[in-house]
C-alpha cells in the first residue's frame, strides 16, 4: 500500500497588536502558546506588539519577557518625568530609548532567532512603513513613538510615528512575510466594551490626564480600522483588557492573565486547524 505524502508544514505567523499598556496581555498569549506546544514561526508587531514580538523573536521566552515587562512597569513614571520644549512631543523620549536598547540590545534585525517586522506611520505622507531591516530598537521606537507625547521617529531619512494608525494588528504583513496560517491578538476593544464598561456601577468616571486624553483622541478612529486589520487572520484572540487604562502598565499581572485566558479559549480551535 502507497503510503500518502507527508503534509507539508504550515508557516505560523503571529501578529501582536498595539493597545499601550493593554498589550502587555501578549505575553500571556506567548506563555499559553508555549505550553500547548503550538510553534511560532515569525512575528509582526505595532507599537507595544513590536516591543514584545522584538523580545521574543530575540529569543526571550514568555517568563524571560514578563520579567522584564514588570521591571518596567516600575519604572512607568520616570520615563515620562521627561519633558521637552514642544517641538513633535511632549517628553524629549530619551529614556525610553535608552530602556529599549538595554532590553533588545544592539542586535539587527537579520540576527534575531525569529523572523521578526514592525510597522511604523510616515508622519508627512500617512503611509505604512515596514521596518525589518537595521537595528531592531529603532524599529520598535518608531513604531511605538505615540504623536504628540513622544517625538517623531527619523529612520532613513522618513519621519515616522506610532504605526496604529495604519496597521494595529499587522495580519497583512505576516501574509507578505511568507506565513501560511496567521494567528492575530487584538487588544483595543470595541465600541460596545468601552460603552458597557462606562455604564458598569454608578461612580463617577476618573477625570483624565493629559496622556490619556491624546491616547483616547489617536485611538477613536483606530477602533474603525481594526476589523479591517484583522481581515485575513485565522485565528484572532481577543484578551477582555477594556478595564485596563493605556497607561495601567503596572497592572502587567492582570494584563498576562487576561491574555493567558483569551488564548486557553482558543487553542482548542488553533490546533484543531493545525491538525496538532
Amino acid at each position: 500500500m502507497k503510503r500518502s505524502a507527508k503534509l507539508p508544514k504550515r508557516k505560523i505567523g503571529l501578529a501582536l497588536g498595539s493597545g499601550a499598556a493593554r498589550g502587555l496581555a501578549h505575553i500571556g498569549v506567548l506563555s499559553v502558546l508555549e505550553k500547548e506546544g503550538v510553534p511560532i514561526d515569525m512575528i509582526a508587531g505595532t507599537s507595544i506588539g513590536a516591543l514584545i514580538g522584538a523580545l521574543y523573536a530575540r529569543g526571550k521566552n514568555a517568563d524571560r519577557i514578563k520579567d522584564l515587562v514588570i521591571e518596567l512597569g516600575s519604572k512607568r513614571l520616570s520615563l515620562l518625568a521627561d519633558p521637552a520644549l514642544p517641538k513633535t512631543g511632549l517628553i524629549k523620549g530619551r529614556k525610553v530609548k535608552n530602556v529599549l536598547k538595554s532590553v533588545i540590545g544592539n542586535i539587527d534585525f537579520r540576527d534575531l532567532k525569529l523572523p521578526f517586522a514592525c510597522v511604523a506611520t510616515d508622519i508627512n505622507s500617512g503611509e505604512e512603513v515596514v521596518i525589518k531591516q537595521g537595528l531592531v530598537w529603532e524599529g520598535v521606537m518608531a513604531s511605538g513613538s505615540i504623536p504628540v507625547i513622544l517625538p517623531v521617529f527619523k529612520w532613513q531619512g522618513r519621519y515616522l510615528v506610532d504605526g496604529s494608525s495604519v496597521n494595529p494588528v499587522p495580519v497583512s504583513l505576516l501574509k507578505r512575510m511568507g506565513a501560511d496560517f496567521i494567528i492575530a491578538v487584538n487588544v483595543i476593544p470595541d465600541v460596545d466594551s468601552r460603552v458597557e464598561l462606562a455604564n458598569e456601577g454608578h461612580t463617577e468616571a476618573k477625570a483624565p490626564n493629559i496622556f490619556s486624553v491624546i491616547m483616547q483622541i489617536i485611538n477613536i478612529p483606530i477602533y474603525r480600522v481594526v476589523e479591517y486589520s484583522l481581515s485575513g487572520a485565522d485565528v484572532v484572540i481577543e484578551p477582555q483588557v477594556a478595564s485596563i487604562g493605556h497607561f495601567d502598565f503596572h497592572r502587567t499581572q492582570e494584563c498576562i492573565l487576561k491574555g493567558e485566558s483569551a488564548t486557553q479559549a482558543s487553542v482548542l480551535e488553533i490546533k484543531r486547524q493545525l491538525k496538532v
